[in-house]
């Protein structure tokens, strides 16, 4: 077992220790009544603007739903609202130029202060998930380099590694299987009952994934560039690896705009200082990628071009 592969030899053992594992999107937030316990929030941003579901119709609601139930919030996405709770010591929240992702957030000190927790509720995506086992392994990597590979996957800037990628590349393919994330936590904390047999069905699911990138790529021919925007109309497509489109228009001009049958999104490298939120005129939301109605296209590239003829460069 390589050095990047979590140990059977760590002390969770049995499932019967594992908190309850839920998981969820900002936007998509279970009733805080099926949560057992006291809950802890992990790498789920307050909801933006933009989609019709924004911070006081679902991140408030749920948050006051659970009340003292909350024990703590820890996110590293943007958002107006984080100073709303600034004197609230359940709330650690932060910016992503600060932490490229919220596994580097958690150590020992905050899980200890924190206490027992019978909830996790986390992001579904490496970056989440990761984050979930941090917690349950006491603030400690499942396995060395842990941090690095969600940073690197989560901000795109360097490679991560084989155990990483084979988990990212699954979570592509089975983006709304819960079981998977709930396996893939028990493998990340030691308590996978057949880690040799559970790796080999990542490694199934990553042949798949492939896929997805291949339909990433053969969509990026219909990039349109104007000036420093590139713009993608991905409607009516087989599934693809969206971030990998994003990112491929991303080496043709400033910014990527994906327009597919859910959602419109645009996208800026995680270091190039641009903020989406201010150009785009939303009230929250992370500054390098936002996701919006479908119908908005049309307004949205109106104020990219005009932002981009104020004096933007390539």
């Amino acid at each position: 077992m390589s050095l990047h592969e979590p140990q059977a030899s760590k002390p969770l053992s049995t499932k019967r220790r594992l908190p309850h594992l839920a998981f969820a999107t900002p936007r998509k937030l279970p009733k805080a009544s099926t949560l057992p316990g006291r809950v802890v929030v992990l790498d789920i941003a307050f909801a933006a603007e933009g989609t019709g579901a924004g911070f006081e119709k679902v991140t408030w609601r749920f948050i006051a739903d659970l009340g003292e139930r909350l024990a703590a919030w820890v996110d590293h996405h943007d958002h107006v609202m984080h100073a709303r709770f600034a004197d609230d010591p359940r709330f650690v929240l932060a910016k992503k130029s600060d932490f490229g992702s919220c596994p580097e957030m958690i150590g020992p000190e905050l899980v200890e202060r924190v206490g027992e927790v019978d909830t996790i509720l986390c992001h579904g995506d490496f970056d989440g998930l990761c984050a979930g086992a941090k917690w349950i392994l006491g603030g400690v990597e499942p396995y060395p380099g842990a941090d690095a590979d969600a940073r690197a996957i989560d901000t795109r800037l360097g490679e991560a590694s084989p155990t990483a990628q084979r988990i990212e590349r699954a979570l592509k393919v089975r983006p709304k299987d819960d079981l998977l994330r709930a396996k893939i936590i028990h493998y990340l904390v030691g308590a996978c009952e057949d880690p040799k047999a559970f790796v080999a069905e990542l490694e199934a699911m990553g042949a798949e994934a492939l896929a997805f990138e291949q339909r990433a790529r053969a969509l990026s021919e219909r990039f349109e560039i104007d000036g420093p925007i590139a713009f993608c109309d991905a409607r009516n497509s087989e599934p693809f690896d969206k971030t990998a489109l994003l990112l491929l228009g991303q080496e043709r001009a400033l910014i990527s705009v994906v327009l597919d049958d859910q959602s419109l999104t645009v996208a800026a490298p995680f270091n190039s200082g641009i903020n989406l939120i201010e150009i785009l005129g939303l009230s929250g939301g992370m500054p390098t990628r936002v996701s919006l109605r479908p119908s908005s296209a049309k307004e949205v590239m109106e104020k990219l071009r005009a932002w981009a003829s104020v004096g933007s460069t390539k």
